[in-house]
C-alpha cells in the first residue's frame, strides 16, 4: 500500500497551526449566527496579538468582519501603536475590499489566508487591493492554507448544514 499522505509544502506549512486557531474563531462567529470566518494577528515572534471572528450579526455592525476585529485587537494591545509592522494577518476567508484595505493601512507584513473567495475577494480573486502598485504598503501574500477546511466550514453554514450550527 503505498503512502498518500500530502506533498510538504514548507511555504504554507508553518502556518497551519495559525489557520487552525483562526478556524476556531470561525466557530464561534457561527455559534451567532455571523458568517464563519475567523482571523488571527501574530506578532514578529510569533505571539497571538489579536484574535476576531465575524460579528456582524451580533453586533450590528457592518464593519465587524474579522480581519477587522483582529487587527483592531492586536493594535489596542500594542498601546498607542496602530502600524502592526512585523505581524502577520492569518485567516479563514480571502479578505473583501474592506478589509484588504485596512491590511493595507495597518501596516501589516504579510496576509495568509485559506479559500479563495471568488465573489467578492480582494487579494487576487476579484480584486488584489493588498499588492496594488498604486498603494505605498504591499504586504506578502500566502494563499491556500487549509483551503478545504476554511471553504467547508462555509459551504456548510450557506447549505444550512446541521453541523453549521
Amino acid at each position: 500500500m503505498t503512502d498518500v499522505s500530502p506533498v510538504p509544502d514548507p511555504v504554507r506549512d508553518r502556518w497551519r497551526e495559525p489557520m487552525r486557531r483562526a478556524l476556531d474563531e470561525a466557530v464561534r462567529a457561527r455559534e451567532t449566527g455571523d458568517v464563519p470566518v475567523g482571523a488571527v494577528v501574530l506578532g514578529p515572534d510569533g505571539a497571538v496579538l489579536g484574535l476576531g471572528h465575524n460579528t456582524r450579526e451580533a453586533t450590528g455592525d457592518p464593519t465587524a468582519h474579522a480581519e477587522i476585529v483582529a487587527i483592531r485587537a492586536a493594535a489596542a494591545g500594542l498601546h498607542d501603536e496602530w502600524r502592526l509592522h512585523g505581524c502577520t494577518l492569518v485567516v479563514t476567508l480571502e479578505p473583501c475590499t474592506m478589509c484588504a484595505g485596512a491590511i493595507v493601512l495597518s501596516r501589516l507584513d504579510r496576509l495568509v489566508y485559506g479559500a479563495r473567495d471568488a465573489k467578492a475577494g480582494a487579494a487576487g480573486s476579484l480584486w488584489d487591493v493588498v499588492r496594488d502598485r498604486r498603494l505605498n504598503h504591499r504586504p506578502e501574500v500566502i494563499a491556500g492554507v487549509l483551503p478545504d477546511e476554511c471553504g467547508s466550514l462555509l459551504t456548510d453554514f450557506f447549505r444550512g448544514s446541521p453541523d453549521a450550527g
